[in-house]
């Protein structure tokens, strides 16, 4: 706080001229003088003004946090760099970061984006449970899901933190699946013979709707 030369010297002269014993403070507070010595007129102004260099400067703040921008025409790589993080912000967000983490982390990051489009996919079609977590914990639908809980996830990791990126990606749809508007899919290793309208391969996935 910036005091005035004046309003300093006046404090001084009250101090000086009291026999006022001083009010007891916290034993804990930090002296303004060291070594009980009493200073002089000219060593207490400094003492006085030294909180802050500036008198107009603003009392500290806590810096901003500023979002992320995302660039228009940004690439996936480039738009999943600037959305990683630990952290999904909500339940919903983070039971298709969970999606995408279990069913694709080997993937590309088109290959994660095609899953994840395929959750919300389902989400929005009326054929299925109406939120992400909803489409997750349908029975017998994703075989990482061993109960009514998430499991667990190591959220230092970078798979997690591209998860993240890519289900607010979907969420916000920042960028369209490449895989159109699959509902399905399966690992290419096994072969299912669905009755259903093959979309495409990508990575180790085949897509249907």
């Amino acid at each position: 706080m910036f005091v005035p030369l004046r309003s300093a010297f006046m404090v001084i002269a009250a101090l000086t001229a009291s026999s006022v014993a001083p009010a007891q403070v916290n034993p804990a507070a930090e002296p303004l003088v060291a070594n009980g010595e009493v200073p002089t007129a000219m060593e207490m102004v400094p003492l006085l003004l030294e909180e802050s260099n500036d008198p107009l400067a603003p009392l500290s703040e806590e810096p901003e946090q500023q979002d992320e921008v995302i660039r228009p025409g940004a690439t996936l790589a480039e738009t999943v760099a600037g959305l990683r993080g630990t952290e999904p912000g909500s339940r919903e967000l983070e039971c298709l970061a969970v999606g995408i983490y279990f069913e694709a982390k080997s993937e590309s990051l088109a290959g994660q984006l095609a899953v994840g489009h395929v959750i919300a996919n389902r989400a929005e079609s009326g054929r299925f449970p109406s939120s992400y977590c909803g489409v997750l914990f349908q029975r017998s639908q994703f075989s990482f899901i061993r109960s009514r809980s998430l499991p667990g996830v190591p959220r230092a990791s970078r798979d997690w933190q591209d998860a993240v990126a890519i289900a607010k990606i979907v969420d916000q749809e920042l960028h369209p699946s490449p895989m159109g508007k699959a509902l399905f899919f399966h690992a290419t290793r096994v072969s299912p013979r669905w009755r259903l309208t093959r979309v495409g391969t990508l990575g180790n996935h085949v897509f249907y709707r």
